[in-house]
């Protein structure tokens, strides 16, 4: 009998630890000739799993995301630029944010933006088991849905990047879309600021028909440089998207002509 309880302990453990798989960081060679960066096999990874990093469709959209750890003071201008320029945008929120910053979660959601799942303490994906990621995502579901009238949570960006196929697939199965990006540049760390026209050539030099773009709130240069960059893409031509937008164009089975 002690054997039999033994081996299902054993195999019970065994389904609560993350499957051994490698772990891979999202990265690419930035791309400075007006395309969007060569992913390599990470392409198809995503392909696989209907994930993303960028609108292939060649239109001239941008799709404006950021990434919410903590609060740094920043956030609430960002918000104000987005409303005069009529700007949609999509904000990845950790535990901590929602708990911390309540006021601007509902504002975010009131003026008509998404809030995608950033998980609850911003693990390592790859280093947990499943029933663990999907506590992460769910909890930052729940929350944010006692706060805000926003009653689907559709996309999810993996903490500092980090994933594998494993990872992906089970986002998938509890309903989630992996959101990556194809233009980024270091803008997070606010001891190390270098002024609002660093953030704004950063995404000129990078910009492409269809760039999913990740900033950080917590950044000053990027609250500074926001309205300027706004203008000026305008001005080259490129207009605004919802990342609900972009998943409309992935599920259609032919392409959307841009008005």
């Amino acid at each position: 009998m002690w054997k039999y309880m033994l081996s299902l302990l054993v195999a019970f453990t065994f389904l609560l630890q993350p499957l051994s798989i490698q772990a891979e960081g999202w990265g690419y060679k930035k791309s400075n000739n007006g395309e969007a960066p060569d992913v390599g096999r990470y392409g198809p990874m995503l392909e696989k799993e209907d994930g993303f990093y960028v609108d292939s469709s060649g239109a001239p959209v941008i799709y404006l995301t950021f990434d919410n750890g903590y609060e740094q003071g920043y956030t609430g201008k960002v918000l104000d630029i987005l409303k005069e320029k009529e700007v949609p945008a999509t904000f990845f929120v950790t535990g901590h944010y929602i708990q911390s910053a309540p006021d601007l979660l509902k504002r975010m959601a009131n003026e008509g933006h998404l809030i995608g799942n950033h998980s609850w303490s911003h693990p390592d994906f790859t280093k947990v088991s499943k029933e663990q990621m999907k506590e992460e995502l769910d909890k930052v579901n729940q929350e944010v849905k006692k706060l805000t009238d926003q009653e689907t949570m559709t996309f999810v960006r993996p903490p500092r990047g980090t994933f594998n196929e494993q990872t992906l697939k089970w986002a998938k199965e509890f309903g989630y879309t992996h959101a990556f990006w194809s233009l980024a540049f270091k803008d997070w760390e606010t001891n190390n600021q270098k002024g609002w026209e660093y953030a704004y050539h950063s995404v000129l030099d990078q910009i492409h028909p269809g760039a999913v773009i990740l900033l950080h709130t917590v950044s000053q240069d990027n609250a500074e440089a926001l309205e300027q960059l706004i203008d000026e893409l305008r001005k080259r031509g490129y207009h605004f998207g919802s990342l609900n937008d972009l998943m409309v164009k992935k599920l259609l089975p032919f392409p959307i002509l841009s008005l």
